[in-house]
């Protein structure tokens, strides 16, 4: 495992016991997000970096019960905390990372990914893996409960110009990915990116 990897699972694990109880009005701006990504019945989507699952619930209520929801993150104890407070129910669950997902090429619809790309260790190559498991003329969203500007002053640092979610730097990123970015929302309230997969 990579040292970035380590950083991730060791950051996220120390705060998985009280991820939920630290952001507890995040519900219906994830509701809104996946309402977002237009997904319908049967649709078959991943919650890549999933967490603690909170996305989960609505992702389920989207593609209803012949839809297909997984969950993926690379943090056991997220997963762990998902069990626990029944996000389980609403999705298949796996310890993976999205360098290398175990899901077949173009076998689902749509991806959704909060607060992921941060941290991601290589972001073009995390985001090609991304696009090779969703078919041509599905989604991505990219999403964030805050936007960067109010997740920067939570965190005590200025944005960078060099800042991934930035519109002039996602864009282009996206782009050399495989997707081609939609729409682009950065305001306090949220932070979404949307993109289709291109063939």
């Amino acid at each position: 495992m990579s040292d970035d990897h380590t950083h991730v699972q060791e950051f996220f694990a120390a705060r998985a016991a009280d991820w939920d109880s630290r952001f507890p009005d995040d519900g219906p701006a994830y509701a809104a997000a996946v309402a977002e990504l237009g997904l319908r019945e049967g649709d078959r989507v991943l919650d890549a970096g999933c967490g603690t699952g909170r996305a989960l619930p609505s992702l389920r209520a989207a593609v209803g019960p012949s839809g297909v929801v997984v969950g993926a993150d690379l943090t056991p104890a997220m997963l762990a905390a998902a069990v626990r407070v029944g996000r389980g129910r609403d999705g298949q669950l796996l310890l993976a990372d999205v360098a290398g997902l175990p899901l077949g090429t173009e076998s689902l619809d749509a991806v959704f990914a909060a607060g992921l790309i941060a941290h991601l260790p290589e972001p073009a190559e995390n985001l090609r893996e991304l696009a090779r498991v969703v078919r041509a003329g599905g989604t991505l969203a990219l999403f964030h409960p805050i936007g960067r500007a109010a997740l920067a002053a939570r965190q005590g640092r200025q944005i960078t110009p060099d800042d991934l979610r930035a519109e002039a730097n996602l864009g282009p990123l996206l782009a050399g990915s495989g997707w081609r970015m939609t729409s682009y929302v950065d305001e306090d309230a949220r932070f979404l990116a949307l993109a289709v997969r291109v063939t």
